[in-house]
């Protein structure tokens, strides 16, 4: 199909203009009139612009898959409001995928529908594309698709979301210092053990005299930092690699799951922000009409944490078997007394979904006490790390210079 340009008056005499693809220019006049525009002038698109055309198809495939929660943000929200307002779901999709900045999201909006053209309902073509939808996504579009009640739908998706971004801006500004620390020093200790190291080793070469472990230490890792650099390459290479190939296996992602949330200071953070996502993932799908046993296995699937989903697991087989759900969440040992009691009480009360949302409410005003202590907690460590360091070239370095300078007094 070819791209036009086209130029003409809408229904309040406005003058507009635009790029549309059609197979002719009488396609494209057909689809002006249908939209309620006059055409004016339509003439094929020049070659320039299919460069660019070319350019964006580019930019689309290398984005492929890359949507970020703001995207989703924004396109839950204004699917809430078009069909809030009346405008068919067809129409509404068409508008986003022609409006929408992300390549890749334009391509899927596409895609969802062209699925609804082809007799799709609205749930199945969502789910065609998991690597941008989460099965929480998919339950909740599917929830609303079935009950009628789809704009709503969209708008628990938009309120979820936005939390689920703020919590994890959070994180990454409360990361952010500590990491900008480590990569400095990381980057200290290269230029230290490649320039300054090899300098200080060819003077105390020319004394031929015993020097003192850690000027040993640090003279072999310069010397193999600067000789066997490639060697070091290789073998970090091969470690990332095999790492990563670990961790994608199931036994390795559950391990590596359960890992971080026992390691300090940081494990109880993504262990309050997870159960926190569990909470709130679960609230929203009971609220939503999603029967309990299926919102458990999506919200299993949604907290990102294979740990805590096989527990969320146990806690499903629990209630299929009749059990309720204070017992099982107390048999998984995951929530405190506070939060089971509470759970109690919503299961009791027929009202679990807001006293989950009470749960996650909790959980996330910990997640924000914790971000804002996390610096006071790590700058001790840091500290500790970076003297030990400054220590170990400070003997090694100096040392030898006061041996030296002793040797000579006595002289």
């Amino acid at each position: 199909m070819a791209h036009f340009h086209y130029s003409g008056r809408n229904r309040r005499g406005e003058a507009v203009h635009g790029r549309i693809e059609a197979a002719s220019d009488e396609a494209v006049a057909n689809q002006l009139f249908s939209n309620g525009i006059t055409p004016i002038d339509i003439r094929p698109a020049a070659a320039v612009a299919d460069v660019f055309g070319g350019l964006k198809g580019l930019a689309g495939r290398l984005n492929a898959g890359r949507v970020a929660i703001t995207d989703l943000i924004f396109f839950c929200r204004q699917m809430y409001t078009l069909l809030r307002a009346g405008v068919p779901i067809m129409q509404s999709l068409r508008g986003l995928r022609d409006s929408t900045r992300n390549p890749a999201l334009a391509e899927v909006i596409g895609k969802i529908s062209e699925s609804l053209d082809a007799g799709m309902d609205l749930t199945g073509a969502v789910r065609r594309h998991p690597q941008i939808f989460s099965s929480l996504f998919v339950s909740m579009v599917q929830v609303g698709e079935t009950t009628g009640n789809l704009p709503e739908a969209f708008q628990q998706l938009a309120a979820y979301l936005d939390r689920e971004k703020d919590t994890r801006a959070r994180i990454k500004q409360a990361v952010r210092y500590p990491s900008i620390v480590v990569f400095a020093i990381t980057v200290a200790l290269f230029i230290i053990n490649i320039f300054v190291i090899p300098s200080f080793a060819r003077v105390y070469a020319g004394f031929h005299a015993r020097l003192p472990w850690a000027t040993r230490l640090l003279i072999a890792t310069s010397h193999f930092m600067v000789h066997s650099w490639v060697v070091l390459l290789v073998a970090a290479a091969c470690v990332a690699l095999a790492v990563r190939g670990y961790l994608r296996t199931p036994d390795g992602h559950y391990r590596w799951d359960r890992m971080k949330l026992r390691t300090p200071v940081i494990g109880r953070i993504l262990y309050s922000a997870t159960l926190g996502r569990f909470s709130r993932s679960l609230a929203a799908t009971l609220k939503a009409g999603v029967p309990l046993v299926q919102g458990m296995s999506v919200v299993s699937r949604a907290v990102d944490n294979d740990f805590v989903g096989e527990r969320i697991g146990q806690m499903r087989d629990g209630v299929e078997r009749g059990e309720s759900i204070t017992r099982c969440a107390t048999a998984t040992g995951l929530f405190p007394p506070l939060v089971v009691q509470m759970i109690a009480v919503g299961e009791e009360s027929g009202a679990l979904d807001s006293l989950l949302t009470e749960v996650a409410d909790y959980y996330e005003r910990e997640v924000d006490y914790d971000l804002r202590s996390l610096n006071t907690a790590i700058e001790p460590i840091l500290i500790a790390i970076i003297g030990v360091i400054v220590l170990v070239l400070a003997l090694g370095v100096f040392l030898p210079m006061w041996d030296l300078a002793r040797a000579a007094m006595g002289h």
